[in-house]
């Protein structure tokens, strides 16, 4: 009797593990629009763009789009995505994969380790921030991906060396863009501070005394839609 118990209640711990696994879609092609954002003329134009830049720089680069994320962050998903599919030469691991879940409002660019020094983080993200999100931010889904593809393909036809130094460049405006706006904070906190001493030296000034009112207001800039990310699987 005890050993039957043992036996339930062990099964009855696996079944929440099993109903949560992670499962990915199939690989039907070069085109995985799970999420259905193309039009089946969208969809053909872009698996003939693939295949084109497949037979002429070797490499495989495929699109996803998913419905959701199962609850996983898209770094998550899209690292064990890559792995599952095995894109690009097995010899090379050089396939990329561009993945766009909109219900979640997310983009990433996943790679193999044969690319990382190519579609390196710095590329990855500022392809995703000029070219991708202009287009999802007006609701153009397919103009979107659409340029991403080609910004992508266009880097994976280019010879090794000069891929490699506009990574560089990439990594170099990315580190300057990081410095300058670190001095745009501190300029912006400086300020904070300031009105928050002139206020309360010009309101010691009035001779008034009172409890209650708000703190000092922060006006923030504005904030992006929630597109964006970035990586590598190996």
């Amino acid at each position: 009797m005890l050993r039957r118990l043992f036996l339930i209640l062990t099964l009855l711990l696996f079944i929440p593990a099993a109903a949560t696994a992670q499962t990915f879609p199939k690989l039907t092609g070069r085109v995985v629009d799970d999420a259905a954002l193309l039009s089946p003329q969208q969809e053909q134009a872009l698996t003939d763009k693939l295949a084109a830049l497949e037979k002429q720089s070797g490499r495989q680069l495929v699109v996803a789009t998913l419905p959701d994320l199962q609850g996983y962050d898209i770094s998550d998903y899209g690292y064990r995505l890559g792995r599952a599919w095995g894109i690009g030469a097995k010899d090379r691991n050089d396939g990329a994969l561009l993945i766009v879940a909109p219900n979640e409002r997310k983009v990433r660019i996943e790679v193999g380790y044969g690319l990382e020094g190519i579609m390196t983080d710095a590329l990855s993200s500022q392809i995703i921030r000029n070219d991708i999100t202009p287009h999802f931010k007006a609701g153009d889904m397919p103009g979107g991906i659409d340029a991403g593809v080609n910004a992508i393909g266009k880097l994976l036809s280019l010879p090794p060396e000069e891929a490699k130094a506009l990574a560089a460049q990439a990594a170099a405006n990315a580190r300057n863009a990081s410095d300058n706006g670190g001095g745009v904070m501190v300029i912006f906190w400086l300020i904070v501070v300031g009105i928050i001493v002139i206020s309360t030296l010009s309101s010691r000034g009035k001779g008034r005394r009172y409890r209650g009112g708000s703190g000092p207001i922060i006006l923030w800039g504005p904030g992006d839609s929630g597109w964006g990310d970035r990586s590598g699987w190996g």
